[in-house]
């Protein structure tokens, strides 16, 4: 994992979603600190930024950068002391929610969320998140009908390894670690167990709201991600499944939530363009240029340089 940079581990800080996915396959705490899955927060917010062209201003927790007005141009700078924490409280329809990362535009509210979510294990109560998963978004599209809300849940693709952990232990002596049965996510053979499964089709029915007037129920977009969590491997996204033509694949993720987002606020609302409009940031940011950008896995929104 790179440095932290901000001393104070509670604020948002500029990492790439491997390392975000590292710390939550390997955090060892009680998750009710939420430092599991607080890194996966930090990435998407920062995201929203460099390549959602959001002012980071607009962005709850405050990712660590600003924003420099020069030759009308929008240079980004990294800036982790401008860094906060925390979550955004928006009015819903039933009550009020603090929602992990909020986009939110002065006189217009909210008009982008991701909620993150993740679980270590006891995957055969995944089902039992339904019901909280389509309150929130039910709760937040009744005030707000516009609001392109993503829905990212992270599982930890845990094996069934008790064998592999017993061959290594010393003789005589107890396994490391013992998964319990509830806590296996892919059988041998790397097929995902039913209670994955069942998830996968009920969240496949969550996702896919595509105009203001369709069912609150559902989300814009929903992603679930497994996460692999052997030593060499640990925080990368496992790739056979959700499958290829899944819509619940992290790939399209990102893209679908910006496409309805320009829809509802900039395409829709030309006179509210100066905005809403996504910015294009100059080449020549001094963020673009830090070393951290090297291991950045997605595209700076980036305007068209003259020079």
């Amino acid at each position: 994992m790179p440095p932290i940079e901000n001393p104070d581990q509670r604020v948002c800080q500029w990492i790439n979603l491997r390392d975000a996915l590292r710390r939550f396959a390997t955090h060892s705490g009680t998750t009710q600190s939420q430092m599991h899955i607080k890194p996966l927060h930090w990435y998407v917010a920062s995201r929203l930024v460099v390549e959602g062209g959001f002012h980071p201003n607009d962005i709850t927790p405050h990712p660590p950068f600003s924003v420099v007005r020069r030759g009308g141009r929008d240079l980004l700078a990294y800036e982790p002391q401008c860094a906060t924490g925390g979550e955004a409280t928006v009015l819903g329809g039933l009550k009020t929610k603090n929602v992990d990362i909020v986009a939110l535009k002065p006189g217009l509210g909210p008009v982008l969320a991701i909620s993150c979510k993740g679980m270590t294990g006891a995957f055969r109560n995944l089902t039992n998140r339904m019901e909280e998963t389509i309150g929130e978004c039910t709760n937040l599209h009744i005030t707000y009908p516009a609001l392109a809300l993503g829905y990212l849940f992270a599982v930890r693709a845990n094996r069934r390894i008790e064998e592999v952990v017993s061959a290594l232990a010393p003789e005589g002596a107890r396994p490391v670690r013992q998964l319990a049965a509830n806590d296996i996510a892919l059988q041998e053979g790397g097929q995902p167990v039913e209670s994955i499964i069942q998830f996968h089709s009920a969240l496949k029915e969550l996702t896919g709201r595509k105009g203001i007037r369709n069912d609150v129920s559902r989300y814009e977009a929903v992603s679930l991600a497994m996460v692999e969590m052997a030593d060499a491997t640990a925080g990368e996204i496992l790739q056979t499944y959700p499958a290829a033509d899944s819509p619940l694949r992290l790939e399209e993720f990102f893209k679908t939530l910006y496409l309805r987002y320009d829809e509802r606020f900039v395409y829709s609302a030309p006179d509210l363009k100066t905005v809403t409009q996504r910015i294009c940031w100059a080449p020549n940011s001094p963020a673009l240029s830090e070393p951290i950008m090297n291991g950045i896995d997605y595209i700076p929104r980036l305007d068209a340089d003259p020079d």
